[in-house]
Parts: C-alpha cells; sequence; structure tokens
C-alpha cells in the first residue's frame, strides 16, 4: 500500500471508528431499552391475565356451590336459574352419580368446558367451568354441579381491555382460537409464540414483543400476550444514513488531505527510484521550506556527491582487479595455509566493502569448516567465536553446504532456516565455491597409497575444496553482479593456494612413507627413533622396538608370485596397524621386515603386543590370487625380537641392533615367536643422564618417573619434523 492509501486510510479509522462505535451504542442502548419496557409491560399484563381467569374460576366455583347447597332436589333447578339470571355464570349444569344431565339451564355455551381446577385439554375452549359435589348429610355422593362462563371473543376482549395487551387464545395444537391482534401481526405473533418458553419475551421482525401465560393451575387457558415496541420507527435506517454520510465526508476529506501531504513524497519517491536505476543527474523541485522541503535539497545534495563518488570508486575497482593478478601469484608460492587464507579473506572484504567473512574448507567427515574468519563477533550460532572452527557446515545444509554440494555461487538476502546449520546471522551475503585446478592429480593416503580417493572425496578435482562467503555490506541493499566477479577471482587464488599446500604436504608425506604399504618407511625411522629415545630420556618412561620379519617369505614370492607377496605384505602391514595404539609407529625397515615402536612401554608390555601381533598374523591366513587367478589362503606367521630403552642399549641405533639380535635369536629358536633382548653386560653408559625410574621394576610395570608428567601425557615435545601420527587402519 501506497504512503497516500495509508494516510487516507489512517484517517478514516480515526474518524469513522468513533461514528460506528457511537452509531452502535445507540442502536444497542434504543433496543435494550425498549425490550426492556416491553418485558416490564408484559409482566404486568400476565399478572392481569391470571388475577381476571383466577377471580372468574372463584366466581363459578360461588355460583357451583350456592346451587349445590340447595338441600331439595326439586329446588335446585330454580336455584340454578337464579344465578344464571343474577349474571354471575353463563350456564348451570346438574349431573348424577354416573354423569348424566339432570338438569342444565337453557342457553348454555356449547362444549367442551375446561375446568378451572384440571390440566389443559386437547382442542378449543368454549367455556369455563367450577365444578362441586352433590352430597346428601351422610355424605353419599349424589353428583356434581358445574358453573360455566363462555370464551368467546367478548371474553378474550375483556382480557385485553384489562392488561393493555393484545391476546390471543391458543388451542393445544398451538392454533388460534381467539385473538385481539390485528390479521397483520397474527402469523408473526404465533410464530414468536412457538420460540417463547416459560416467561421469555420474545420479539417479532415488526417490532412486537410476545410472551406465553398458561396453562397452569387455576389457569387452565393458553394464551399469548404481545405489546408493540416503543423504538421510534426508521431508528437503523436513520443510524445507517448517518454513519454512510460520515463515511462519504471522511473520504473525501481524506483524500484531499492524503494528496496534499504526499505530493513532495510522491515525487522524491520518484527520484529515488531513477537514482536508483543509474540515473544521477535526477533532481527533486524544492517546493516548501518545511521538513519534506529540507530532505528534498538534502537529496540533491547527495545526488551530486554521490555521482562522484561512484567515478571515483569505478576507478578504484579498475585498479584493484588488476593487483589481483599480482596478489595471486604471490599467495600461490606461499605454504602457510592460514596465513594465505587471511590475506585472501582481508583482500576480499577490503575489495568489495564487506562487513564480515569467513572462510571454510571441507574436511574429511564432509562438513565445511571454518579456517579464518572476520567481523563476525555477534554472529556464531553457537559457540567460541574467538574459535573459527566453531563454523561448521554440513555439505548440503544452508546456503554454505548448498554451494559446496552443487559448486553453484549464492547471493542474495539472509532467510533464517527452519532447523538451525550453524551458519552466521547476518542480512545479505554472497558465497563462492573454489576447487581444485583442473588438471591436478588425484592423491592417496596413508591407508591407499598410490590410489585415487573414493568418489565423493574432497580432494577429487570435480569437488569444492571450500567455500569463500562475505556478509553484510554498508550502504547497499545487497551484493551485486561485479561482487560476485571479484570474489570469484579470490576464490581462485584460494584454490590454487590450498592445492599448492596440499600438494606440498603430500610431498613430504610420500618421502616418509613406504609406497606398497602405507607405513613409514626407513628414513622415517631413524628421525623417530631418535626422537623416542630423546623424550624417553627426558621424561624417565621406557621405549620398546619390535623388529619384525615374515617367515619363509622367499617361500611366498617363488610359489605365488610378487603379487601375491605384495599382497601378503599389505595385508600383514594392514593387521599391524590394527593391533597397536594411536601413539605406536609402525615402519617398514625393507623387504619383509618390520620395526614397530612402542612408547612409553616396558618389556612386559613389549610382549604382550608381540603376542598379539603373532596370534593375529598366524591363525587368519592371508587370502591371494595364485596362478590362473583362483584365490588362494596363504599361511603367514612373524617372529619378533624385542628391545627396550635404557634396559637393553643406551641410544636409537644401538636398541634397534638389540631388538635386531633378538630377532635373530627368535629365527634360530624355530621362528613364529618372540624373543626378549639380553642385557648387555657390563650395562653400557651414557652421555645423558637417565632418571632411575626409567630402569625395568622386578615385576615389569613400568613406573611414572620424574619429568613433568602432563607433557609426557601428551607425548612430549619433538626435536625434528614429526609428521602426524598414523592411523589404526583397520
Amino acid at each position: 500500500m501506497t504512503l497516500r492509501g495509508r494516510l487516507t486510510a489512517a484517517f478514516l479509522t480515526v474518524v469513522l471508528g468513533p461514528v460506528l462505535l457511537g452509531a452502535f451504542f445507540v442502536g444497542s442502548t434504543l433496543s435494550a431499552v425498549d425490550r426492556g419496557r416491553a418485558t416490564e409491560r408484559l409482566g404486568v399484563a400476565a399478572a392481569g391475565v391470571r388475577t381476571s381467569v383466577d377471580a372468574l374460576c372463584q366466581q363459578l366455583r360461588a355460583a357451583a356451590d350456592a346451587v349445590a347447597l340447595v338441600a331439595d332436589p326439586a329446588a335446585r333447578p330454580r336455584a340454578a336459574d337464579q344465578v344464571v339470571a343474577r349474571g354471575l355464570a353463563a350456564a348451570v349444569l346438574i349431573a348424577g352419580p354416573a354423569g348424566n344431565t339432570s338438569y342444565a339451564t337453557p342457553g348454555g355455551p356449547a362444549g367442551p368446558w375446561q375446568d378451572c381446577a384440571a390440566d389443559a385439554t386437547a382442542g378449543p375452549v368454549r367455556a369455563l367451568a367450577a365444578r362441586v359435589r352433590l352430597r346428601d348429610p351422610a355424605g353419599a355422593d349424589l353428583g356434581t354441579v358445574a358453573a360455566a362462563q363462555p370464551v368467546d371473543p367478548a371474553f378474550v376482549a375483556r382480557l385485553a381491555a384489562v392488561t393493555g395487551a393484545g391476546v390471543t387464545l391458543l388451542d393445544d395444537p398451538g392454533r388460534i382460537t381467539q385473538t385481539t391482534e390485528d390479521r397483520e401481526v397474527r402469523a408473526a405473533v404465533l410464530a414468536a409464540a412457538r420460540q417463547a418458553d416459560g416467561d421469555r419475551v420474545t420479539g417479532t421482525a415488526d417490532g412486537r414483543y410476545v410472551r406465553r401465560v398458561g396453562p397452569a393451575p387455576g389457569q387452565p387457558l393458553a394464551l399469548v400476550l404481545s405489546v408493540p415496541g416503543e423504538r421510534p420507527p426508521g431508528l437503523y435506517a436513520a443510524l445507517v444514513g448517518a454513519v454512510v454520510l460520515a463515511a462519504l465526508l471522511a473520504v473525501v476529506a481524506a483524500w484531499r488531505l492524503a494528496r496534499v501531504t504526499t505530493r513532495p513524497l510522491v515525487e522524491l519517491a520518484g527520484a529515488v527510484d531513477r537514482v536508483a536505476q543509474g540515473d544521477l543527474t535526477t533532481r527533486v523541485p524544492v517546493r516548501t521550506r518545511d521538513e519534506i522541503g529540507r530532505l528534498a535539497g538534502a537529496f540533491n545534495r547527495m545526488t551530486r556527491e554521490t555521482g562522484s563518488y561512484v567515478a571515483a570508486l569505478t576507478s578504484s575497482r579498475d585498479q584493484l582487479r588488476g593487483h589481483l593478478t599480482v596478489l595471486g601469484d604471490t599467495l600461490a608460492s606461499t605454504h602457510d595455509l592460514q596465513r594465505i587464507l587471511r590475506v585472501i579473506l582481508h583482500s576480499a572484504i577490503a575489495a568489495t566493502g564487506a562487513r564480515a567473512g569467513a572462510v571454510l574448507l571441507v574436511d574429511g567427515d564432509g562438513a565445511l569448516v571454518g579456517q579464518c574468519v572476520e567481523g563476525l563477533d555477534g554472529r556464531w550460532p553457537t559457540g567460541d567465536p574467538a574459535d573459527p572452527a566453531t563454523l561448521r557446515v554440513p555439505v548440503g545444509a544452508g546456503v554454505l553446504g548448498t554451494v559446496a554440494a552443487t559448486g553453484e555461487p549464492l547471493r542474495g538476502r539472509w532467510e533464517p532456516p527452519d532447523a538451525p546449520t550453524g551458519e552466521p546471522s547476518c542480512e545479505t551475503y554472497v558465497a563462492v565455491p573454489f576447487a581444485a585446478p583442473r588438471g591436478a592429480e588425484p592423491r592417496g593416503g596413508p591407508d591407499r597409497p598410490g590410489h585415487p580417493p573414493a568418489d565423493g572425496d574432497p580432494a577429487d578435482p570435480d569437488r569444492a575444496l571450500g567455500v569463500l562467503a562475505l556478509y553484510d555490506r554498508p550502504g547497499a541493499d545487497g551484493f551485486d553482479e561485479d561482487d560476485l566477479v571479484t570474489l570469484r577471482t579470490f576464490a581462485g587464488h584460494a584454490a590454487v593456494a590450498v592445492e599448492n599446500v596440499r600438494v606440498h604436504e603430500e610431498a613430504q608425506r610420500l618421502s616418509l612413507t613406504d609406497p606398497l604399504t602405507g607405513l613409514w618407511n626407513y628414513r622415517y625411522l631413524r628421525e623417530s627413533i631418535r626422537r623416542e629415545v630423546e623424550r624417553a630420556n627426558r621424561f624417565g618412561r621406557m621405549l620398546s622396538v619390535l623388529a619384525l620379519d615374515l617367515d619363509r617369505f622367499k617361500h611366498v614370492n617363488d610359489t605365488w608370485g610378487h603379487a601375491a607377496g605384495d599382497a601378503v605384505l599389505i595385508e600383514f602391514a594392514r593387521r599391524v596397524r590394527g593391533e597397536i595404539r594411536e601413539v605406536d609407529l609402525a615402519f617398514r625397515h625393507g623387504g619383509e621386515e618390520f620395526v614397530v615402536l612402542l612408547p612409553e612401554t616396558d618389556a612386559r608390555g613389549a610382549t604382550i603386543v608381540a603376542e598379539r601381533l603373532g596370534s593375529v598374523v598366524r591363525d587368519q591366513p592371508v587370502a591371494v590370487e595364485g596362478h590362473g587367478g583362483e584365490p588362494i589362503r596363504v599361511p603367514v606367521t612373524v617372529s619378533i625380537g624385542i628391545a627396550v630403552y635404557p634396559d637393553h642399549a643406551a641410544g636409537g641405533q644401538q636398541v634397534l641392533d638389540a631388538a635386531d639380535d633378538a630377532l635373530y635369536a627368535a629365527k634360530a629358536a624355530g621362528r613364529d615367536g618372540y624373543r626378549l633382548a639380553l642385557p648387555p653386560d657390563p650395562v653400557p653408559t651414557q652421555e645423558m643422564p637417565v632418571v632411575v625410574a626409567a630402569v625395568s621394576p622386578p615385576d615389569g610395570q613400568p613406573r611414572p618417573g620424574a619429568g613433568d608428567a602432563a607433557t609426557a601425557a601428551q607425548g612430549g615435545a619433538s626435536s625434528g619434523p614429526h609428521p602426524p601420527r598414523q592411523s589404526r587402519g583397520r
């Protein structure tokens, strides 16, 4: 609705509201007063009817008693004639004990006669009668004497005169027997009487009020009383006319007032629309010096200044796009991923003028996780706003998840979802996905060396690596296509930078892992044994070394081929990873020889691990493909040598040699078993002192050393490069 329409509606509401309420109040008040008065009049009329009928019945009963008191039966007819002659009754009827009529005065009313003391009977009532019993001095029943008075139009007219109301006599089915009502209102009165119940008053369409009286004990007649209402005729029509006239006058006044008030605003709104379409030469005429006139003058100044600002911004944006290429080349050569993403996000926010932004990468669980954020204080759904990882959105959920799943950018106004998605709140947004550059080779992992990732892996070049999102640009309704183009450029640089960092990390990983089994290689073994010995020495811990060698592995290669031998090595490495802890390290030393480092483990714990490894290899033959492609189950066993630092050696290479000697002892003892290295004699000296608690106690249980327990529980410090621990491989 336009402003003019709202002003008109407001004026009409203010003016017509009281008029309508007043008209309703006047009409309802007059109706209530009229109904109250009519109810009071009908109550008085009902009392008068009951009194009149009761007096008539008493009179008839007295007339019947006068005849019944005559002792001589022969004189009773003469007494009856005298009662009728005096006007005490219209007719007297004397009946015997059997009900046979012995005498009836001439000219009596036709039946049926309604007994005053009896209930109403069906059919029309022609007369009211009072009956008394005739008895002899001994009390024997001699019959009855009945005195009657006709119920005719004259009787109904007398009731109407006494009560001052219209009177209608009904028979039992509800038909009119006698009435004083006009023919025009009889049907309406009868219809209202059918709805009346007890003493309730009902109204008719023509303004009359109706009430039923009887039948009841002492008043056996079914009568309907009605009185006309005192409401002025045409009251409602007059009220409706007044409301309509007031409405017409209010509409005219409201339209005129709204037009005069909104004309300058309409001109200003039209100018704003033209400016929004890009016409910054638009000006608004200043017609008055009031607030609207000042607003028009300010608008004209604003458009002039905006034109100069737009020209300057256009030039700055062109320059910024030229610098983005140089920025991309610089970022692509950097391997610090967090620093790269922060530079990209900060540059994107500065280029578009957004208030806030975030860079999210797809993790291994298929969720977008925030890597760096800026300006999102107070917009976080949950969690610690100081930690970017709090921003976590499942792929396919919400705006960011949809962008990552479809690979299509989105922009628009924020609409809160029905279910929380973990995204920050905002007013407007623009989100662009970035993926690995075309031509990037898919890579494997420690558990799948040399194999491409499965479908849906985040490293797949056809899937998004992450999303770059910006929120809320001040002074604008939302982000436009130019902002989308700019953000695409930054997203492209982010994809190149992320891919370069991952390639660099992958190259480092491949240089330290065995390509066949995925275990760490001999090069990383040398670094790890030195680091673990230093940690054990620093915190007073022990380090166990297991040297493993597959028994008669040459026979496997010679019998089923080198492909079967490779399958045995791969399966053996998988089982080893499944039986060791996360903190343990497994290496392929070369050929069929392997080494396992067990930090903070004494000789007893090492023998338990050795027994478990021997059992899991021995009990489950390895399934391989033999000659011709048929499946073959190859039984495999392993010999294990165990050495513990510092019990068996004083350095890293020495403990490896001690484990190797124990391995040869296990081989010489018949294979498929383990041997613990013998302690050297004399005990070797060390250049660095060892905490006393590092020596294995007699019971073989490890004891805590004197070092920092909290640091030792975390694995200690590293003195050299330390790639992530291997997964357990199950």
